[in-house]
Protein backbone atom coordinates (compact mmCIF):
# COMPACT_ATOMS: atom_id res chain seq x y z
CA UNK A 1 0.00 0.00 0.00
CA UNK A 2 1.44 3.36 -1.03
CA UNK A 3 1.32 6.67 0.82
CA UNK A 4 0.43 8.62 -2.30
CA UNK A 5 -1.79 7.62 -5.17
CA UNK A 6 -0.15 7.90 -8.60
CA UNK A 7 -3.51 8.98 -10.01
CA UNK A 8 -3.89 12.74 -10.16
CA UNK A 9 -7.37 14.30 -10.49
CA UNK A 10 -8.31 16.19 -13.61
CA UNK A 11 -8.64 19.93 -13.17
CA UNK A 12 -12.37 19.75 -13.76
CA UNK A 13 -12.82 17.28 -10.89
CA UNK A 14 -13.71 18.37 -7.41
CA UNK A 15 -10.43 17.95 -5.45
CA UNK A 16 -11.78 16.84 -2.10
CA UNK A 17 -14.05 14.22 -3.66
CA UNK A 18 -11.24 12.74 -5.72
CA UNK A 19 -8.92 12.57 -2.73
CA UNK A 20 -11.55 10.88 -0.62
CA UNK A 21 -12.21 8.37 -3.41
CA UNK A 22 -8.51 7.46 -3.59
CA UNK A 23 -8.34 6.82 0.16
CA UNK A 24 -11.49 4.72 0.06
CA UNK A 25 -9.97 2.59 -2.72
CA UNK A 26 -6.88 2.07 -0.60
CA UNK A 27 -9.00 0.90 2.30
CA UNK A 28 -11.47 -1.15 0.29
CA UNK A 29 -9.45 -4.34 0.42
CA UNK A 30 -9.47 -4.25 4.20
CA UNK A 31 -12.56 -2.41 5.37
CA UNK A 32 -15.54 -2.83 3.06
CA UNK A 33 -17.47 -5.73 4.50
CA UNK A 34 -14.34 -6.50 6.53
CA UNK A 35 -12.63 -9.84 6.70
CA UNK A 36 -11.32 -11.68 9.76
CA UNK A 37 -7.83 -13.06 10.37
CA UNK A 38 -6.68 -16.51 9.34
CA UNK A 39 -3.79 -18.83 10.22
CA UNK A 40 -2.24 -21.88 8.56
CA UNK A 41 -1.49 -23.79 11.79
CA UNK A 42 -5.12 -24.58 12.46
CA UNK A 43 -4.66 -26.58 15.66
CA UNK A 44 -2.36 -24.10 17.40
CA UNK A 45 -5.24 -21.60 17.48
CA UNK A 46 -8.39 -23.78 17.65
CA UNK A 47 -10.56 -20.93 18.93
CA UNK A 48 -10.12 -19.16 15.60
CA UNK A 49 -12.16 -21.88 13.93
CA UNK A 50 -14.60 -22.67 16.69
CA UNK A 51 -15.32 -21.37 20.22
CA UNK A 52 -16.69 -24.85 21.07
CA UNK A 53 -13.08 -26.09 21.32
CA UNK A 54 -12.54 -23.82 24.32
CA UNK A 55 -11.81 -25.65 27.57
CA UNK A 56 -11.99 -29.06 25.92
CA UNK A 57 -8.59 -30.60 26.59
CA UNK A 58 -6.83 -33.00 28.92
CA UNK A 59 -5.64 -30.63 31.65
CA UNK A 60 -6.57 -27.67 33.86
CA UNK A 61 -5.57 -24.88 31.47
CA UNK A 62 -4.13 -24.27 28.03
CA UNK A 63 -2.30 -21.15 26.80
CA UNK A 64 -1.28 -20.38 23.24
CA UNK A 65 0.50 -17.70 21.23
CA UNK A 66 0.86 -17.53 17.44
CA UNK A 67 2.37 -14.93 15.09
CA UNK A 68 1.94 -14.60 11.30
CA UNK A 69 3.93 -12.43 8.86
CA UNK A 70 2.58 -12.28 5.30
CA UNK A 71 3.61 -10.72 1.97
CA UNK A 72 6.80 -9.07 3.22
CA UNK A 73 8.23 -9.06 -0.33
CA UNK A 74 5.26 -7.19 -1.83
CA UNK A 75 4.64 -4.29 0.54
CA UNK A 76 4.55 -3.50 4.22
CA UNK A 77 4.05 -6.96 5.80
CA UNK A 78 0.63 -8.04 6.99
CA UNK A 79 1.23 -9.04 10.60
CA UNK A 80 -1.18 -10.93 12.84
CA UNK A 81 -0.79 -12.13 16.42
CA UNK A 82 -3.22 -14.18 18.47
CA UNK A 83 -3.13 -15.21 22.13
CA UNK A 84 -5.48 -17.66 23.83
CA UNK A 85 -6.11 -18.77 27.39
CA UNK A 86 -8.51 -21.59 28.23
CA UNK A 87 -9.60 -23.19 31.46
CA UNK A 88 -11.46 -26.31 32.47
CA UNK A 89 -13.88 -24.69 34.91
CA UNK A 90 -15.76 -27.76 36.05
CA UNK A 91 -15.73 -31.45 35.19
CA UNK A 92 -18.04 -34.27 36.14
CA UNK A 93 -16.49 -37.70 35.74
CA UNK A 94 -19.78 -39.40 36.62
CA UNK A 95 -21.83 -37.47 34.08
CA UNK A 96 -18.96 -37.31 31.58
CA UNK A 97 -19.45 -33.60 31.03
CA UNK A 98 -17.94 -30.28 31.95
CA UNK A 99 -17.83 -26.52 31.66
CA UNK A 100 -15.01 -24.64 30.01
CA UNK A 101 -14.06 -21.03 29.45
CA UNK A 102 -11.68 -19.14 27.26
CA UNK A 103 -10.22 -15.77 26.36
CA UNK A 104 -9.05 -14.95 22.84
CA UNK A 105 -7.02 -11.83 21.99
CA UNK A 106 -5.97 -10.91 18.47
CA UNK A 107 -4.42 -7.98 16.62
CA UNK A 108 -3.31 -7.39 13.04
CA UNK A 109 -1.76 -4.59 11.02
CA UNK A 110 -1.71 -4.24 7.23
CA UNK A 111 -0.22 -1.75 4.79
CA UNK A 112 1.63 1.51 5.20
CA UNK A 113 -1.26 3.23 6.96
CA UNK A 114 -1.32 0.54 9.65
CA UNK A 115 -4.90 -0.52 9.01
CA UNK A 116 -5.81 -3.24 11.44
CA UNK A 117 -8.02 -4.80 14.07
CA UNK A 118 -7.61 -5.39 17.79
CA UNK A 119 -10.20 -7.66 19.36
CA UNK A 120 -10.91 -9.67 22.50
CA UNK A 121 -13.52 -12.37 23.09
CA UNK A 122 -14.77 -14.25 26.12
CA UNK A 123 -16.05 -17.79 25.60
CA UNK A 124 -18.13 -20.18 27.68
CA UNK A 125 -18.48 -23.79 26.55
CA UNK A 126 -20.30 -26.88 27.77
CA UNK A 127 -19.55 -30.43 26.70
CA UNK A 128 -21.34 -33.67 27.40
CA UNK A 129 -20.46 -37.31 26.82
CA UNK A 130 -22.94 -39.47 24.97
CA UNK A 131 -23.48 -43.14 25.70
CA UNK A 132 -20.25 -44.64 26.98
CA UNK A 133 -18.49 -41.28 26.66
CA UNK A 134 -16.55 -42.05 23.49
CA UNK A 135 -18.74 -39.53 21.69
CA UNK A 136 -18.83 -36.00 23.07
CA UNK A 137 -20.76 -32.90 21.99
CA UNK A 138 -19.64 -29.39 22.87
CA UNK A 139 -21.62 -26.13 22.63
CA UNK A 140 -20.21 -22.61 23.09
CA UNK A 141 -21.17 -18.94 23.07
CA UNK A 142 -18.81 -16.04 22.46
CA UNK A 143 -19.05 -12.33 23.30
CA UNK A 144 -16.36 -9.95 22.15
CA UNK A 145 -15.38 -6.36 21.43
CA UNK A 146 -13.11 -5.09 18.70
CA UNK A 147 -11.55 -1.94 17.34
CA UNK A 148 -10.68 -1.35 13.69
CA UNK A 149 -8.81 1.66 12.38
CA UNK A 150 -5.75 3.21 10.75
CA UNK A 151 -3.13 5.94 11.19
CA UNK A 152 -4.30 9.12 9.38
CA UNK A 153 -0.86 10.77 9.69
CA UNK A 154 0.46 8.29 7.09
CA UNK A 155 -2.01 9.56 4.47
CA UNK A 156 -1.35 12.35 1.99
CA UNK A 157 -4.65 13.88 0.90
CA UNK A 158 -5.14 15.97 -2.25
CA UNK A 159 -7.12 18.42 -0.16
CA UNK A 160 -6.02 19.27 3.38
CA UNK A 161 -9.63 19.88 4.42
CA UNK A 162 -10.58 16.25 3.87
CA UNK A 163 -11.28 14.15 6.92
CA UNK A 164 -12.93 10.95 8.05
CA UNK A 165 -15.82 10.78 10.44
CA UNK A 166 -13.64 8.53 12.61
CA UNK A 167 -10.34 6.72 12.23
CA UNK A 168 -11.23 4.16 14.93
CA UNK A 169 -14.42 2.13 15.08
CA UNK A 170 -15.29 0.12 18.19
CA UNK A 171 -17.82 -2.66 17.83
CA UNK A 172 -19.34 -5.67 19.67
CA UNK A 173 -19.33 -9.14 18.11
CA UNK A 174 -21.10 -12.37 18.98
CA UNK A 175 -20.53 -15.98 17.96
CA UNK A 176 -21.68 -19.55 18.58
CA UNK A 177 -20.19 -22.96 17.89
CA UNK A 178 -20.88 -26.67 18.12
CA UNK A 179 -18.35 -29.51 17.96
CA UNK A 180 -18.48 -33.30 17.96
CA UNK A 181 -15.70 -35.65 19.09
CA UNK A 182 -15.60 -39.40 18.56
CA UNK A 183 -13.08 -41.94 19.85
CA UNK A 184 -13.90 -44.70 17.37
CA UNK A 185 -11.35 -47.13 18.82
CA UNK A 186 -7.84 -47.11 20.27
CA UNK A 187 -6.37 -46.36 16.84
CA UNK A 188 -8.84 -43.80 15.46
CA UNK A 189 -10.58 -40.64 16.59
CA UNK A 190 -12.20 -37.73 14.76
CA UNK A 191 -13.60 -34.33 15.57
CA UNK A 192 -15.83 -32.02 13.57
CA UNK A 193 -17.00 -28.50 14.31
CA UNK A 194 -19.22 -25.76 12.92
CA UNK A 195 -19.28 -22.13 14.04
CA UNK A 196 -20.72 -18.74 13.15
CA UNK A 197 -18.93 -15.51 14.12
CA UNK A 198 -19.94 -11.83 13.81
CA UNK A 199 -23.61 -12.82 14.01
CA UNK A 200 -24.63 -9.19 14.52
CA UNK A 201 -22.56 -7.94 11.52
CA UNK A 202 -21.17 -4.92 13.44
CA UNK A 203 -20.69 -1.52 11.85
CA UNK A 204 -17.01 -0.69 11.18
CA UNK A 205 -17.60 2.35 8.98
CA UNK A 206 -15.17 5.29 8.99
CA UNK A 207 -17.65 7.59 7.27
CA UNK A 208 -20.43 7.48 9.86
CA UNK A 209 -22.85 5.64 7.58
CA UNK A 210 -24.23 2.44 9.09
CA UNK A 211 -24.39 0.56 5.77
CA UNK A 212 -21.02 1.76 4.46
CA UNK A 213 -18.95 -1.08 5.94
CA UNK A 214 -19.85 -4.01 8.13
CA UNK A 215 -17.93 -6.96 9.49
CA UNK A 216 -19.65 -9.81 7.68
CA UNK A 217 -20.78 -13.05 9.27
CA UNK A 218 -18.15 -15.77 9.10
CA UNK A 219 -19.04 -19.47 8.87
CA UNK A 220 -16.46 -22.12 9.74
CA UNK A 221 -16.37 -25.89 9.34
CA UNK A 222 -13.45 -28.00 10.53
CA UNK A 223 -12.60 -31.71 10.44
CA UNK A 224 -9.58 -33.39 12.04
CA UNK A 225 -8.85 -37.07 12.59
CA UNK A 226 -5.95 -39.21 13.76
CA UNK A 227 -5.26 -42.78 12.73
CA UNK A 228 -2.53 -44.70 14.55
CA UNK A 229 -1.06 -46.63 11.64
CA UNK A 230 1.66 -48.08 13.91
CA UNK A 231 2.52 -48.06 17.60
CA UNK A 232 4.60 -44.87 17.33
CA UNK A 233 3.16 -43.30 14.20
CA UNK A 234 -0.02 -41.38 13.52
CA UNK A 235 -1.55 -39.91 10.36
CA UNK A 236 -3.72 -36.82 10.86
CA UNK A 237 -5.83 -35.64 7.88
CA UNK A 238 -7.42 -32.20 8.22
CA UNK A 239 -9.88 -30.05 6.29
CA UNK A 240 -11.19 -26.57 7.04
CA UNK A 241 -13.63 -24.23 5.33
CA UNK A 242 -14.35 -20.55 5.97
CA UNK A 243 -16.94 -18.41 4.25
CA UNK A 244 -17.39 -14.67 4.73
CA UNK A 245 -19.65 -12.85 2.32
CA UNK A 246 -18.27 -13.45 -1.21
CA UNK A 247 -14.93 -14.67 0.13
CA UNK A 248 -14.15 -18.28 1.00
CA UNK A 249 -11.15 -20.33 2.08
CA UNK A 250 -10.66 -24.09 1.76
CA UNK A 251 -7.72 -25.74 3.53
CA UNK A 252 -6.90 -29.44 3.29
CA UNK A 253 -3.92 -31.68 3.91
CA UNK A 254 -2.36 -34.23 6.21
CA UNK A 255 0.13 -34.32 9.08
CA UNK A 256 2.31 -37.20 10.23
CA UNK A 257 3.33 -37.57 13.86
CA UNK A 258 6.11 -39.66 15.41
CA UNK A 259 5.61 -40.51 19.09
CA UNK A 260 9.10 -41.01 20.51
CA UNK A 261 8.05 -41.24 24.16
CA UNK A 262 4.54 -41.14 25.61
CA UNK A 263 5.48 -41.25 29.28
CA UNK A 264 3.38 -38.63 31.16
CA UNK A 265 5.44 -35.61 32.14
CA UNK A 266 8.30 -36.25 29.72
CA UNK A 267 6.57 -37.21 26.49
CA UNK A 268 8.23 -36.37 23.19
CA UNK A 269 6.78 -36.29 19.68
CA UNK A 270 7.62 -34.73 16.32
CA UNK A 271 5.21 -33.80 13.58
CA UNK A 272 5.15 -32.42 10.08
CA UNK A 273 2.61 -31.90 7.36
CA UNK A 274 1.73 -30.54 3.95
CA UNK A 275 -1.46 -28.56 3.42
CA UNK A 276 -3.03 -26.60 0.61
CA UNK A 277 -5.17 -23.48 0.58
CA UNK A 278 -7.28 -23.75 -2.56
CA UNK A 279 -6.01 -21.48 -5.38
CA UNK A 280 -3.89 -19.56 -2.90
CA UNK A 281 -0.98 -21.35 -1.21
CA UNK A 282 0.85 -24.57 -0.38
CA UNK A 283 1.95 -24.88 3.26
CA UNK A 284 4.43 -26.98 5.15
CA UNK A 285 4.36 -27.24 8.95
CA UNK A 286 6.66 -28.64 11.61
CA UNK A 287 6.07 -29.20 15.32
CA UNK A 288 7.83 -30.47 18.41
CA UNK A 289 5.83 -31.67 21.41
CA UNK A 290 7.73 -32.04 24.66
CA UNK A 291 5.90 -32.63 27.91
CA UNK A 292 3.27 -29.91 28.29
CA UNK A 293 4.77 -27.74 25.51
CA UNK A 294 4.14 -27.67 21.77
CA UNK A 295 6.20 -25.55 19.38
CA UNK A 296 5.12 -25.07 15.78
CA UNK A 297 6.34 -23.44 12.57
CA UNK A 298 4.73 -23.17 9.15
CA UNK A 299 5.55 -21.59 5.81
CA UNK A 300 3.16 -20.60 3.01
CA UNK A 301 4.32 -20.63 -0.61
CA UNK A 302 2.10 -18.22 -2.51
CA UNK A 303 0.42 -19.81 -5.56
CA UNK A 304 -2.17 -17.09 -6.23
CA UNK A 305 -2.13 -14.42 -8.94
CA UNK A 306 0.16 -12.42 -6.64
CA UNK A 307 2.89 -15.09 -6.95
CA UNK A 308 4.90 -13.18 -9.58
CA UNK A 309 5.12 -10.06 -7.42
CA UNK A 310 5.69 -11.99 -4.18
CA UNK A 311 8.22 -14.40 -5.77
CA UNK A 312 5.95 -17.15 -4.30
CA UNK A 313 6.86 -16.00 -0.77
CA UNK A 314 3.59 -15.93 1.11
CA UNK A 315 3.81 -16.09 4.91
CA UNK A 316 5.44 -17.75 7.87
CA UNK A 317 4.01 -18.52 11.29
CA UNK A 318 5.50 -19.46 14.63
CA UNK A 319 3.50 -20.58 17.64
CA UNK A 320 3.68 -22.15 21.07
CA UNK A 321 1.11 -23.89 23.28
CA UNK A 322 1.44 -24.75 26.96
CA UNK A 323 -0.86 -27.27 28.65
CA UNK A 324 -1.08 -26.98 32.44
CA UNK A 325 -2.11 -30.19 34.20
CA UNK A 326 -2.86 -28.36 37.47
CA UNK A 327 -2.00 -31.42 39.49
CA UNK A 328 -4.98 -33.34 38.18
CA UNK A 329 -4.81 -37.02 37.52
CA UNK A 330 -5.45 -37.54 33.84
CA UNK A 331 -7.87 -40.42 33.80
CA UNK A 332 -8.69 -40.40 30.11
CA UNK A 333 -7.24 -38.24 27.39
CA UNK A 334 -9.75 -36.15 25.54
CA UNK A 335 -9.52 -36.40 21.73
CA UNK A 336 -8.11 -32.94 21.15
CA UNK A 337 -4.73 -32.59 19.39
CA UNK A 338 -2.93 -29.26 19.55
CA UNK A 339 -0.99 -29.82 16.33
Amino acid sequence: MQHRSPIQPERKSTPHRVGLLVVLCLLAGFAAHGQDQHFSMLDLDPLLFNPAYSGFFDGAARYGLIYRNQWATVSTPFQTVSATAEWSIKRSARRRGGLGGGLWLTADRAGSIGYGTTAASGIVSYYQGLGDGDNIVSLAAEVGVGQVGFSPEALEMTDGTESFNRTRAVYPAFGVGVAWFSQVNEQLYAKFGFAMRNINEPDISHLGMSDDARLSRRLNAYLRAEWRVAESWGVLPVAGYQWQREFSEVVYGCDVRWYVDETPGRSLAFGGGILGRHKDAAMISLAVMRGDWTFGFSYDANLSRLAEASRTIGAFEIGVVYMASGGRQRTKSLPCPVF
